[in-house]
């Protein structure tokens, strides 16, 4: 399992976003698994951790009271009055594209959210995001491009991307 905790980790930073919660989430997965180790055959240690995980932090959840997001069209509207005469390589790595991109991101419905944490921030596979959320991996797959679709929307009524007709 230790070859594993790289890769908790990564997760854990995707699903809570806060590093010492996501250290704590690691450790809770690795003491339940610790416990659970002779029900364990020995067979897919990611799966089966990555599992335990998502089941954690649902119990985590379910133990405090969401948070409230933050209106993230006071910060559209803003970078939409400074308009876009910048570079294009200015714009990427620029602060008001990195606004946009993180308003965008916390603008998504959590099932959205969570599939791009993990796949395009986390860098899972759609075959490990699939396991570990319990979903088909055709559901990954469609979530991510409708998660992408909405940031890529917020990113062009910013001015920061191009307009894609009728998609």
């Amino acid at each position: 399992m230790l070859p594993e905790i790289e890769v908790l980790l990564r997760v854990a930073m995707t699903l809570t976003a806060q590093k010492a919660d996501a250290e704590d989430l690691v450790q809770d997965t690795l003491l339940r698994a610790y416990r659970a180790v002779d029900r364990f055959d020995g067979r897919h240690p990611r799966a089966w951790l990555l599992t335990i995980m998502r089941r954690a932090e649902i119990n985590r959840h379910r133990r405090t009271r969401p948070q409230l997001l933050d209106d993230p069209d006071a910060d559209l509207d803003r970078l939409s009055a400074t308009g876009s005469e910048q570079s294009p390589e200015s714009l990427v790595v620029g602060e008001a594209f990195d606004e946009v991109v993180d308003a965008a991101l916390a603008a998504l419905p959590p099932k959205h959210r969570q599939v791009v944490r993990l796949v395009d921030i986390g860098g899972l596979s759609y075959e490990e995001t699939a396991r570990l959320l319990d979903i088909p991996e055709g559901t990954v797959m469609s979530r991510l491009h409708r998660a992408r679709k909405r940031i890529r929307a917020r990113l062009a009524a910013a001015g920061l991307a191009p307009r894609r007709g009728g998609r």
